[in-house]
C-alpha cells in the first residue's frame, strides 16, 4: 500500500536544460530593457528621470512570473485539463468587457489599467485557448476528425474568442491566436481538409469585413476613430509594399527600425551605444526591441541570439514530443508554436519580412502581462517534462509492487471433478 502512494506521489526532475534556457532568455530580456529604454526614461519627467524606470517594472513582473512558472511547474500537468476551465471562463468576461471599460493603448482598448500597471486580456486568451483545445482533442479522439461533430464546435469557440480580440481591435494578438490554434488543430490530427477550408473561409470573411469597414469610412467622417485606425491599417500595409514612399508619415516607424539594423553592420555598435534609440526608433523597449538588438550586437550577435532563440523553441518541442499523454504533447507543442509564431510576426515586422502587427518580442520586450503569462506557460511545459522523466523509474517501482502483490496473493484451490 505504501508503495502504491510513493509511485503516485513521485515527481520527475523538470528539464533542467530548458529551465535554464528559459531564465537566461528573461535574463537577457532585462539588460535590453534597461539598454533601450534608459536613454529616454532619464529625461522625461513622466519616467521621473529614472533611468530604470522601465526594468524595475520588468524585473517586478520578472519575480511574479518566476513564482507563476514554479508554481506551475509543480502542478501535475494532466489537472489543466480541469483547471483551465474557471481560467478561460474569466478570460472570456475580460474581453467582452477590456473594449468598454478597457485603457485606449494606440487606438486600442486591450487593457486594464491598475494605477502604473495594466493587464492584457488577450494574453491570457493565448494560453487557455491552447489549453481548451488540447483537452477537448484528447478527450475526442478519432471523433475529432468528424467535420460536424469534432472540428467544427472546436473552430466556432476559436473564431469567437479572435473576434472578441478583434473588438478591441488587437489585430496581431488575433493573428497570432489563430495561427497557433491552427497548430494545435493540426497537432492533433485534424482533416487538412478542414483546415484549408477554415483558412479560406477566414480570409474571405476577413477581406469582405475590412472591405465593408473601408466603405463605411468614406462615406462617414474622415475624422472619426474607425476611419484614423481603417487608415492606420493601410498605412501599414502600404509601408511594407515601399518603405520609401513616405518616410516620415506612415513608414517612419519601419524606416527608422531598418535604420539601425542596418547601422550595426557586422559587429554592431557595442551594448548601450545605439543611436535610433534616442528618441528616433518609437518603443525601442518594446515592440522594435530586436532592432536595438541588431544595432547593438551587428549581424554576428543577432544571428547568435536568433540562433539560441531557435534551439529554445526546439527544446521545449522536444520536450513535449517525448510526453505520452496526448494532452501533454498538443499544450507543450502549442506553448512553443506560440512563442515561435509571435516571435516570427515580431522579428518580421520591424525587418520589412512581413508587415508590421505591433507585438512583443516574448521574453525580450518591455510588458509585463506577455512575459507573466509567457513565464507561467513555461511553468506548464517544464511540469510535461517532469510526467515525461518519470515513466523508467515508475514503471520499476510499478512492476516490483505488481510481483510483490502477486507473490503475496493466496494460492487458488483446485478441485477435481
Amino acid at each position: 500500500m505504501n508503495d502504491n502512494k510513493t509511485t503516485q506521489t513521485r515527481k520527475g526532475t523538470p528539464d533542467f536544460q530548458l529551465l535554464i534556457l528559459t531564465l537566461l532568455m528573461v535574463g537577457f530580456g532585462l539588460v535590453m530593457v534597461f539598454s533601450s529604454s534608459s536613454s529616454i526614461a532619464i529625461v522625461n519627467s513622466k519616467f521621473n528621470f529614472d533611468a530604470m524606470y522601465f526594468t524595475k517594472k520588468q524585473m517586478i513582473f520578472g519575480v511574479l512570473g518566476l513564482l507563476s512558472m514554479f508554481v506551475t511547474m509543480n502542478i501535475p500537468y494532466a489537472k489543466y485539463k480541469k483547471l483551465f476551465v474557471p481560467v478561460f471562463i474569466i478570460t472570456l468576461i475580460m474581453l467582452l468587457l477590456v473594449p468598454y471599460v478597457g485603457q485606449n493603448v494606440n487606438g486600442a482598448r486591450s487593457w486594464f489599467g491598475f494605477g502604473s500597471f495594466g493587464v492584457q486580456p488577450s494574453e491570457l486568451a493565448k494560453i487557455t485557448i491552447i489549453l481548451y483545445l488540447a483537452a477537448l482533442i484528447s478527450k475526442k479522439g478519432e471523433r475529432f476528425r468528424d467535420l460536424r461533430t469534432g472540428y467544427i464546435p472546436v473552430m466556432l469557440i476559436v473564431g469567437f474568442v479572435a473576434g472578441l480580440i478583434m473588438l478591441q481591435p488587437d489585430f496581431g494578438s488575433c493573428v497570432i491566436l489563430v495561427a497557433t490554434a491552427g497548430l494545435v488543430v493540426f497537432a492533433g490530427g485534424a482533416n487538412l481538409k478542414h483546415i484549408l477550408g477554415s483558412l479560406a473561409l477566414l480570409i474571405l470573411g476577413a477581406s469582405i469585413a475590412l472591405g465593408a469597414q473601408f466603405l463605411f469610412d468614406k462615406i462617414s467622417a474622415s475624422d472619426s476613430v474607425s476611419t484614423q485606425a481603417t487608415n492606420y491599417k493601410a498605412g501599414r500595409f502600404q509601408a511594407y509594399l515601399d518603405p520609401l514612399q513616405d518616410p516620415q508619415g506612415v513608414s517612419y516607424n519601419l524606416v527608422q527600425s531598418l535604420i539601425a539594423i542596418g547601422h550595426g553592420g557586422a559587429s554592431g555598435t557595442g551594448f548601450g551605444q545605439s543611436i535610433q534609440k534616442l528618441h528616433y526608433l518609437p518603443n525601442p523597449y518594446n515592440d522594435f526591441i530586436f532592432s536595438v538588438i541588431g544595432e547593438e550586437f551587428g549581424f554576428i550577435g543577432t544571428l547568435l541570439f536568433l540562433l539560441f532563440y531557435i534551439y529554445f523553441i526546439w527544446r521545449g518541442i522536444l520536450v513535449s514530443l517525448r510526453c505520452q499523454d496526448t494532452f501533454g504533447t498538443l499544450v507543450g507543442v502549442g506553448i512553443m508554436g506560440l512563442i515561435a509564431i509571435q516571435a516570427f510576426i515580431n522579428i518580421g515586422g520591424v525587418t520589412n519580412t512581413i508587415p508590421i502587427t505591433g507585438v512583443t518580442l516574448p521574453f525580450i520586450s518591455y510588458g509585463g502581462s506577455s512575459l507573466m503569462v509567457m513565464m507561467a506557460s513555461m511553468g506548464i511545459v517544464l511540469s510535461i517534462s517532469r510526467q515525461s522523466n518519470l515513466p523508467v523509474s515508475q514503471e520499476r517501482t510499478k512492476s516490483v509492487v505488481i510481483k510483490q502483490a502477486v507473490s503475496e496473493r493466496p494460492a487458488k484451490r483446485s478441485f477435481g471433478r
